[in-house]
């Protein structure tokens, strides 16, 4: 399915109606306090607050012909003022009003992030606390290693979102900052409170030292943010992928009633929800490396970052609002299967037990290198005939000079990997 960005709140954020009212806004904060530096007459205000308003449709026609959108803007906000549009933009050049009215849009988007972010949090605990004591195999490099839990899955992507949002709270301290002063941030034209007076009443912080516009580094830093946050969701769409395999088949996201997998084989449930977003993060990704290279311009200011901007954070912001929700809903709705979760840890035949059978055997006072080879040469063949490991060890005397078969019987307690599960549980959810 193909998402109507446009539709959610993240999509009406970033339409040309709330872009130009933030320009407003901001005009409209600078105009009120060079009011109350005595600067603009209260009437002219007046007038202003009251009759400040732009037509998109105009604002289109003028730039077509002066080739400048904020001059476009000005034109039009203009002819609804009157003469008192002659204060308006006082001193200011156009990165003042498009980089502060920037800085709040994308302050807003934060906060829709972050309530993202902690309603997937939210199922994401309560899926780590129903699944916390379900057995299931541990894997490295694709392989059987140990068992763990399902919910320490969900437990651990948990504490991955809780850094997630700690990146997207900083992100948005970093990007709430503004910027008037001036054509390379002297204030040659603005005296240096107003900036103060000005970001005050749009709850930002003004940028200590500028040139023409707020420094790129504070941007990339919120974009390379949403990589990190569009990778972390990578990171549980890929497992999914991984769990619901045909020959794994562990879990699997939800498959709706009327829903296709497959135009030609009907029998197919493919994980498309998590392939999408794999998809969406390389999007992501990508338009961080377009922000770093956003860094770097000549002088004071150049317009290279400009139309980079217009399709990177927008875009950015949009597809990792989706991105959230989407895997919100796949997590909550998903198909838990722990029989087969069993039925695939005793696919090796007890084999995860190696290292406690190694360890058990160094105990009793032999080299840790001879007790590998003697654990790795049943293990091979427990693998390769397709034999239960532990009787291959309970009949292999040079094991049993060691280990008696209650002892070996005991190694091989599934219990003894779990045991420390609501330790680390503890620490996870002890907030």
């Amino acid at each position: 399915m193909i998402p109507r960005y446009t539709r959610t709140e993240m999509g009406r954020l970033w339409e040309p109606e709330n872009r130009f009212q933030k320009w407003l806004d901001v005009e409209i904060a600078v105009c009120e306090a060079w009011a109350e530096l005595g600067e603009i007459p209260e009437d002219a205000l007046k007038v202003i607050k009251e009759k400040a308003k732009f037509d998109i449709a105009r604002i289109d026609e003028v730039e077509r012909t002066v080739k400048h959108d904020v001059i476009a803007f000005l034109t039009s906000v203009s002819e609804f003022v009157g003469p008192e549009s002659r204060f308006i933009h006082k001193g200011l050049t156009s990165s003042d009003v498009v980089d502060t009215a920037l800085s709040l849009l994308m302050r807003e988007a934060s906060d829709i992030i972050i309530k993202d972010i902690k309603e997937l949090m939210a199922v994401l605990k309560e899926q780590a606390f129903k699944y916390k004591d379900v057995p299931c195999i541990g894997r490295s490099h694709g392989v059987h290693a140990e068992p763990m839990t399902f919910g320490l899955k969900f437990a651990l992507w948990y504490e991955d979102a809780k850094r997630s949002l700690r990146r997207m709270e900083t992100a948005k301290d970093v990007i709430s900052i503004g910027k008037l002063s001036g054509a390379v941030g002297t204030f040659s034209n603005i005296p240096t409170e107003l900036e103060d007076m000005v970001c005050n009443k749009l709850g930002l912080k003004p940028e200590p030292v500028a040139t023409q516009v707020v420094q790129r580094d504070r941007h990339a830093e919120y974009m390379t943010t949403l990589a990190l946050i569009a990778a972390c969701i990578e990171k549980i769409a890929v497992e999914i992928r991984h769990l619901q395999r045909t020959e794994v088949l562990e879990a699997e996201e939800p498959f709706s009633a009327g829903q296709k997998g497959s135009s030609a084989m009907p029998h197919k449930r493919n994980p498309v929800g998590c392939e999408n977003l794999s998809g969406l993060a390389r999007v992501v990704r990508s338009n961080a490396i377009a922000s770093l290279e956003n860094i770097a311009l000549w002088h004071e200011r150049d317009i290279s970052h400009s139309s980079v901007e217009r399709v990177i954070i927008p875009d950015s912001t949009i597809l990792v609002d989706y991105m959230l929700n989407r895997l919100k809903g796949i997590l909550k709705d998903m198909h838990v299967y722990p029989e087969r979760m069993k039925t695939n840890m005793d696919r090796s035949y007890g084999l995860y037990n190696s290292q406690r059978v190694l360890l058990a055997l160094t105990e009793k006072g032999i080299t840790r290198e001879d007790a590998y080879t003697l654990v790795q040469r049943n293990a091979m063949e427990s693998w390769k005939e397709g034999v239960s490991f532990m009787k291959l060890l309970q009949k292999d005397s040079e094991i049993t000079k060691y280990l008696s078969h209650k002892e070996i019987e005991e190694i091989f307690d599934l219990h003894y990997y779990l045991r420390n599960v609501d330790y680390i549980f503890g620490r996870v959810f002890k907030s």
